[in-house]
């Protein structure tokens, strides 16, 4: 009978760490073996015996956890927003260090967002306009999203390398934020309002006809087969990895 993976959750009072905690609890190859709240010490995860750890805090505290994880060989599954490209930079000069520990940080857990992401992107190429939308609880504390972000990422870099020029805009005046966050050359719109949970639409245009990819995640649940594959796999996958999607089998094209 194979070991079962034993998990601390950083966060679990919150919402997304109240739903890992049952997620974990319901697998039979995981153990939660300690769920943290916001004042408990991380010594507490040594104590614990914990082999991975969950984070799904706040990003003023996320780096300084993962970076505890990754110092005492513990490997992490990252749900937290606000890694920087600076922030991840210093991740991996510190994995460096420990060369068999691995990290996965993921802007979105729910594998349809991920998917959906990775269509749009492989979409963009073959199309003119792309924009993105994405609407969000009005608790959310970050906009754009950092699904938005790593969809507008990951359409850019196809565009780019398919030599796809920028969307057309004849904007020449505008209202503050009317056209949007500009991310890595596509327009990002945010929505709050009450009544969502984590939804996502990216439009892509050409002469005379139009496609939209959504995705909706109506409960905090759909996010919890991604963070399982994650804690299944992070191990086997040293160093950084950064989105959910490089977990799955999408032909090396996301």
């Amino acid at each position: 009978m194979t070991a079962q993976i034993s998990v601390a959750i950083l966060g679990a009072s919150g919402r997304m760490g109240a739903e890992a905690v049952q997620a974990v609890e319901r697998a039979d190859d995981l153990e939660l073996v300690a769920a943290l709240g916001r004042q408990d010490p991380l010594q507490a995860i040594l104590d614990s015996g914990a082999t991975h750890i969950v984070d799904l805090t706040v990003p003023d505290s996320s780096e300084a956890n993962v970076r505890f994880a990754v110092e005492h060989g513990i490997h992490a599954v990252v749900g937290t927003t606000g890694w920087s490209d600076a922030k991840r930079a210093r991740l991996q000069e510190l994995l460096a260090a420990h060369p068999g520990t691995g990290v996965l940080i993921a802007p979105n857990f729910a594998l349809g967002s991920v998917l959906a992401s990775a269509f749009a992107a492989q979409a963009a190429k073959y199309f003119e306009s792309v924009e993105i939308i994405e609407l969000h609880h009005p608790e959310k504390i970050d906009a754009p999203s950092g699904t938005a972000v790593r969809t507008a990422e990951l359409v850019s870099k196809i565009r780019s390398a398919a030599r796809v020029p920028a969307s057309p805009d004849a904007t020449e005046t505008e209202m503050g934020g009317a056209r949007g966050a500009d991310v890595d050359g596509v327009r990002v719109h945010s929505v709050r309002l009450r009544g969502l949970v984590a939804h996502q639409e990216v439009l892509l245009g050409s002469a005379g006809e139009q496609l939209t990819l959504r995705h909706d995640s109506f409960d905090r649940v759909s996010f919890m087969p991604g963070v399982l594959l994650g804690l299944r796999t992070v191990a086997s996958r040293p160093g950084l990895a950064y989105g959910l999607d490089s977990y799955l089998d999408l032909g090396g094209n996301a």
